[in-house]
């Protein structure tokens, strides 16, 4: 796979560079309902081809990606836990609890 091969399955699917996997899957169900030619109001071969090409390039990416459960990842995510932990002990005036 290649960038642009990538950039043309988010294109595909009208989808954001950063998304989730459910929101790819979701987007997936749609267009699936929308253009299969057994079941869509707006039957179109080669679009559910193109679709399914999509759909399989942006799992294989997804699938293949390297989470991260470091604390500094996971502080980065969610800044509140890192300003809760550095404050937690801290009284109404600064003093420790």
């Amino acid at each position: 796979m290649i960038y642009e091969d990538l950039m043309t399955a988010l294109t595909e699917f009208d989808l954001p560079q950063q998304v989730t996997l459910k929101k790819v899957r979701e987007r997936h169900r749609q267009l699936v309902r929308r253009y299969h030619p057994d079941i869509g109001a707006d039957a179109d071969n080669d679009k559910i081809r193109r679709i399914n090409a999509a759909y399989k390039i942006l799992n294989e990416y997804i699938s293949d990606y390297r989470f991260d459960f470091s604390r500094e990842t996971f502080l980065e995510q969610y800044p509140e836990e890192r300003v809760r932990e550095q404050f937690y002990d801290v009284g109404l005036w600064g003093e420790k609890n």
